[in-house]
């Protein structure tokens, strides 16, 4: 059943003592309830000339995707790390947000959505008095890079991730999840998986001034074909759940929440981000629908759903 209405936060929430991963540097951001309409935005402050500068969290604003998600109109005006803090909004479902964030980087957290899953639902959720508009995938799109590749699917209703990983590594291996997302699958099933790396990659990465806030408290560390976390995995398939909560972040950008299916093979950001610019590329490929409300005797009061839900096309 899709909810019919937008949503923004309760009431405004600060996050204060994260790490960027990459920077190594304190981040404070704060979460802010925003009007119906305004979508999910980044405001970035902090900036050189003590000014702030608005960035809209959509694909036409990515700027790099090779370490991370990162979003921007130019080189000081950006916010790198995006994916965990979006999939936490849009998997909970909330629509329109004004995120403050006060260095290049959102914090890592512990690696997962899950600081920030916890974090919205201190703020709560409320309903906003405008519909909701929804992507409608009208037909597939695939983008492939090399054996990898990434595609939207139509599909009558929801949304379904359908996500599988290949790595020579024994302790990952080939992993394959797939799921219905809505926010209690979200909750159970992705926000707790944590990022990944290789220590050799790792190693590399500090060296050439990145990763500078990485650690076991902050990620699944690998070496070779052992996990280095004396803890061990959240989930034995940790790794593709991961990829998963990485997919639902970066197709956030979409601008709206999407009724189609995703498949991927061995993505990741840069293909997530390139299958979205594919598919605005061929209009015949989508179209935005509102969800009309049906009259009140359509409504079932104590849940406050309808029996049938009405689609209203708004553009194509």
């Amino acid at each position: 059943m899709k909810q019919r209405f937008q949503t923004t936060l309760r009431q405004r929430i600060v996050l204060a003592g994260g790490i960027g991963v990459h920077s190594g540097k304190p981040v404070r951001v704060v979460l802010n309830p925003a009007d119906a309409g305004s979508g999910l935005v980044f405001l970035r402050s902090g900036l050189p000339d003590g000014g702030s500068r608005a960035i809209a969290a959509n694909w036409s604003k990515v700027t790099m995707t090779e370490l991370c998600t990162v979003i921007g109109d130019g080189a000081q005006h950006m916010v790198a790390t995006i994916e965990h803090l979006v999939a936490a909004l849009r998997g909970l479902g909330v629509d329109n947000c004004l995120v403050e964030v006060d260095g290049p980087e959102v914090p890592i957290m512990d690696g997962s959505a899950a600081a920030f899953v916890e974090a919205i639902d201190r703020a709560g959720i409320v309903r906003l008095d405008a519909h909701r508009r929804y992507l409608k995938i009208l037909k597939p799109v695939r983008v492939e890079q090399g054996r990898a590749f990434a595609e939207l699917l139509p599909a009558e209703k929801g949304f379904r991730l359908d996500v599988e990983i290949d790595f020579k590594s024994e302790a990952i291996g080939r992993q394959r999840k797939s799921l219905d997302l809505d926010a209690h699958s979200f909750r159970r099933d992705l926000a707790r998986a944590r990022t990944f790396g290789f220590l050799s990659d790792v190693k590399k990465l500090v060296m050439a001034g990145f990763a500078l806030g990485a650690s076991l408290e902050n990620s699944v560390g690998i070496d070779e074909d052992r996990v280095l976390n004396p803890e061990g995995l959240r989930f034995s398939d940790e790794f593709v759940r991961h990829k998963m909560l990485d997919a639902v972040g970066d197709l956030a950008l979409a601008g709206a929440p999407i009724v189609g299916a995703y498949r991927s093979y061995c993505g990741g950001h840069k293909l997530n981000v390139a299958v979205l610019a594919a598919l605005f590329d061929d209009r015949s490929a989508y179209r935005f629908v509102d969800v009309a409300p049906l009259p009140r005797e359509g409504v079932r009061a104590d849940l406050g759903l309808v029996a049938s839900p009405v689609y209203m096309a708004e553009r194509s």
